[in-house]
């Protein structure tokens, strides 16, 4: 009787010595992290994919800028319909689909992350040259170096993924310690600068100056205005400039600090998370839950995004030359 109880504990009851005891959580608990997780999936692959349709689509929204939008929806779209499915498997109790398929589903990740967030640094840098040097900007951000830049954004991804993973690539399951888990091994600190340190210090410094520059612009139209006519209308026009600049970059920065911080901050203490737990779940999906807001942030905040979901729900893209249709 024992012996049954303790086989039906084990992920592998034919390997009693090798095989790893399954993590149980309650039914309740189990229910809500897939309902919820599963949510975020969907909405996430939905989204980024209005996003996909309407660059890709329209015409007038074929421009440099918007090729930044594309890759960096292509990236979230890619969390959101291979990634998050994956994460979900991972709350099982145990993994079943072996140790090499473990080694691959921890290389998609890594690329669409980094990739997503390398494509975030673009966009700060696109941004940074409209608004920092705006007469140079048609010539220094042409639709060719912005191709050039998406195609060396997913091959750095792609490289620096291989790199953290190679030696769980080349001996899958090496690190695991029982059969039944999921489990690969990094150094830390390499993730922590490549896909943490690095691109969140870029991010701060370009939207700092870029901040610093729209107020300066802000007050300088300001002073001209009140000097040749309304002084108080003016006064308050740039007020408002003054905010709304505030607010955007800060909801830019704040999101993304909110979504990896939590994570990268528990790896930078040294802390170790339990394996399969509520915590480590959160943790991860917080992540990835950046690539639902990022459409949010970057495209709803467009009125051209407006106007193209409601050709795409309308399926007004379908009639001929809809393509040609004015979106701005």
């Amino acid at each position: 009787m024992m012996n049954t109880l303790e086989e039906a504990e084990l992920c592998f009851p034919q390997l009693l010595n090798a095989s790893c005891k399954k993590h149980t959580r309650p039914l309740s608990e189990a229910m809500l992290i897939y309902i919820l997780l599963s949510s975020i999936s969907l909405l996430t692959v939905a989204l980024n994919l209005l996003v996909l349709i309407s660059i890709s689509h329209f015409r007038q929204l074929h421009t440099p800028t918007n090729l930044f939008l594309l890759s960096l929806a292509v990236s979230d779209f890619l969390v959101g319909l291979l990634v998050m499915p994956f994460q979900i498997l991972l709350t099982e109790p145990c993994w079943l689909l072996g140790d090499l398929v473990c080694s691959l589903y921890y290389l998609l990740p890594f690329i669409t992350v980094y990739a997503s967030l390398l494509n975030m640094v673009l966009i700060s840098v696109d941004r940074y040259v409209a608004i920092c040097d705006p007469l140079h900007y048609p010539t220094r951000i042409t639709q060719k170096r912005v191709q050039i830049c998406v195609l060396l954004c997913w091959v750095y991804s792609v490289f620096c993924s291989f790199l953290l993973l190679y030696d769980n690539l080349k001996q899958p399951g090496r690190y695991r310690s029982c059969y039944g888990e999921c489990v690969i091994y990094i150094i830390g600190a390499v993730d922590l600068v490549l896909g943490f340190i690095i691109p969140i210090a870029a991010i701060i410094v370009l939207y700092a100056r870029v901040f610093v520059v729209a107020v300066s612009q802000a007050r300088s139209m300001r002073s001209h205005i009140a000097a040749v006519t309304l002084q108080h209308s003016a006064t308050v026009t740039a007020q408002r400039s003054e905010l709304k600049a505030a607010r955007t970059l800060g909801v830019l920065v704040a999101v993304f600090l909110m979504c990896y911080c939590p994570y990268y901050c528990v790896s930078l203490s040294g802390y170790t998370l339990e394996i399969g737990s509520s915590t480590e779940v959160f943790m991860i999906f917080l992540v990835y839950f950046n690539s639902l807001l990022n459409p949010v942030i970057y495209a709803f905040l467009y009125p051209w995004f407006r106007k193209s979901v409601k050709l795409i729900v309308t399926l007004k893209i379908l009639q001929p030359h809809s393509c040609e249709a004015n979106v701005l």
